[in-house]
């Protein structure tokens, strides 16, 4: 079995979030920008205050590697890890699932999508969306 999370008082909106399918993110209320992963100030501006919102969970990767030999027996290769841009405009770090190790994925549109992994957690992957690329 994989390692699973443990959500803290600040992480538990996100993890609730996936449990219920759906992709939250913070959003500074003073600059707006949103960001990932989860923090007590803003990176952009550093500002205290934030909300929690609901992110598209579209977006496109950015860069991406596959992993041939996991760090533990839990993880089995081949498996791709990726940065995935979001349509919001954050950036976060996961997993690929359901492409070929060998793929080219840069700039492939991607989806979130949900695992349940246990009564507790859900974990969000992203999919391939469609056999389009963003332009650079």
């Amino acid at each position: 079995m994989r390692p699973l999370p443990r959500p803290t008082a600040l992480s538990r909106p996100f993890w609730d979030g996936c449990l219920r399918g759906k992709l939250l993110v913070q959003r500074c209320s003073g600059c707006a920008r949103r960001f990932f992963i989860p923090s007590a100030f803003c990176p952009h501006c550093l500002d205290t205050a934030y909300e929690w919102t609901e992110s598209s969970g579209r977006g496109h990767v950015i860069t991406c590697t596959v992993v041939w030999r996991p760090p533990t027996p839990a993880f089995e290769p081949p498996y791709v890890v990726a940065v995935v841009r979001l349509e919001e405009g954050y950036e976060m770090f996961t997993n690929i699932v359901g492409a070929e190790p060998d793929a080219d994925l840069i700039g492939v549109a991607v989806r979130v999508r949900f695992h349940q992994e246990s009564e507790d957690i859900a974990l969000p992957f992203f999919e391939l969306a469609a056999a389009t690329r963003r332009r650079p």
